[in-house]
């Protein structure tokens, strides 16, 4: 088995050519998950990179990825597919927490330099969101998600996200803590 840092920077380099890949095929795409989170200030993730296309771009994305030359497989899940070399692997969704990606959320993303290739990386609003809405009674990890929101606090509309996660009681929880700990007042409502 490789060594953790040996593994962190096949990640690294995998994340570049998937996007890159994705970037000259034309394909809309952001960078997301944890690796969009590291680039706004959170710890870096130590497992996969994440990235959006939107519902409608993933046939293009996966022809432009294979094009690339890069692995590309087709899990069991119907929302995304992995770009794979060795141990480790991108994923690059078109479907999150159940609902399609759509292209405005694509286009609120930010470029930025991400290991020195400029792309698209999520708007903190939408990542916080959309780790919030990951959260269920199988995954509700808020030891991982209290250093990705204290890092990312002030970049964040934090009004949006309670509002857009007043559905999932795990997510008004967590920010109910945030307000508790003094991270971020008054996130939920009262």
């Amino acid at each position: 088995m490789p060594h953790p840092e040996e593994l962190r920077e096949d990640v690294r380099d995998l994340l570049k050519r998937t996007g890159v890949a994705l970037k000259q095929a034309g394909v809309p795409f952001a960078l997301c998950g944890g690796y969009a989170a590291w680039m706004r200030g959170a710890p870096e993730p130590d497992h996969d990179a994440d990235f959006l296309v939107p519902a409608a771009e993933a046939e293009r994305a996966a022809k432009a990825l294979a094009d690339a030359g890069l692995e590309v497989t087709d899990p069991a899940e119907d929302w995304l597919l992995k770009v794979v070399r060795g141990d480790v692997f991108v994923d690059v969704l078109w479907r999150t927490c159940g609902r399609p990606v759509e292209a405005d959320l694509i286009e609120r993303a930010d470029l930025m330099p991400v290991l020195s290739v400029e792309m698209p990386v999520l708007a903190a609003t939408d990542i916080l969101a959309g780790k919030l809405m990951a959260l269920d009674e199988h995954y509700c990890d808020f030891a991982r998600l209290l250093p990705v929101a204290r890092a990312m606090r002030e970049q964040v509309d934090w009004p949006l996200v309670a509002c857009e996660v007043a559905g999932n009681d795990f997510a008004v929880v967590f920010l109910a803590l945030l307000d508790r700990l003094g991270i971020v007042p008054d996130v939920v409502p009262r």
